[in-house]
């Protein structure tokens, strides 16, 4: 199965990187199954429903949110009507919508998406994100149940997410972090087959500071005084992300290959495999 993840859409220039650029994509990569991160993609705080209803018509199968989960207030309602919206496994636990579910994807297979959150220097005390992985993990074995699995891990700390991963692997088919809207250069495959990579980074603009436009937040570091709220970076901007191929058999990773299209960073994706 061809599988592509794309990181936290930020504002108003990635949600315009995704309407205009995922239907290509989807048919020139031949996907069968996309998921979009996109906590962040309404004026940089969370997600309101009718920019999920863009992001789901652009071609996602799936959206995945965040700490920033239900910054939007209407998201309270919408995820409850929109089983293709996922919040974290481990959020407040009277949160409405799912952490887990399983999603059809081309020729009757099967795919799960989980999320979680990390614990280690978040603003809130999350519940233990690895035991909320393990029981789904053992629900929906890949190559069983599912041909395929991903993990999306909302973390801020990169020692989490890589513990995360090697917790999950050789269970998940595809471990992926988020949050900290920088792409990591550790694409890789574990030893059990699962595909990895400490953070996505971001569908967004990269002339930023991770996503939100240079002013404010550079004011702050040199000043240490806020002047004005963040807004997001209006330039072009780049989508980021991880795609990667499975086997159905087994669940098992055969091919993963960072995503860079469009915007400032250099480009990457499968067509530039070896």
């Amino acid at each position: 199965m061809r599988i592509l993840f794309l990181g936290d859409v930020m504002g108003r220039s990635g949600r315009a990187a995704i309407t205009e650029t995922l239907k290509t994509l989807r048919t020139g990569w031949r996907l069968d199954f996309v998921v979009v991160n996109a906590e962040n993609a309404t004026a940089g705080a969370g997600l309101s429903a009718a920019h999920a209803r863009e992001i789901l018509d652009a071609g996602a199968d799936c959206i995945t949110l965040g700490d920033h989960a239900f910054d939007q207030r209407d998201m309270l309602q919408a995820i409850a009507q929109e089983p293709r919206i996922l919040r974290p496994l481990n959020f407040a636990k009277d949160a409405p919508g799912a952490g887990a579910r399983v999603f059809p994807a081309t020729n009757g297979r099967k795919v799960l998406v989980t999320q979680a959150l990390g614990q280690v220097f978040m603003k809130r005390p999350f519940a233990d994100p690895f035991s909320a992985l393990d029981t789904v993990l053992r629900t929906y074995p890949r190559g069983g149940v599912v041909q395929a699995s991903l993990v999306d891990i909302h973390a801020e700390a990169t020692s989490e997410k890589m513990a995360v991963g090697h917790y999950c692997d050789g269970r998940a088919s595809i471990v992926v972090g988020t949050h900290t809207h920088v792409p990591t250069a550790d694409a890789m495959i574990l030893p059990g087959g699962t595909a990895y990579q400490t953070d996505a980074g971001m569908c967004g603009d990269y002339l930023s500071v991770i996503g939100m436009d240079r002013a404010e937040p550079m004011r702050r570091f040199v000043t240490g005084m806020p002047k004005e709220r963040f807004t997001p970076a209006a330039g072009p901007a780049t989508l980021a992300g991880l795609y990667v191929e499975t086997d159905d058999r087994t669940g098992a990773a055969t091919l993963v290959r960072p995503v860079r299209q469009g915007g400032r960073l250099l480009t990457e994706g499968p067509a530039d495999a070896p």
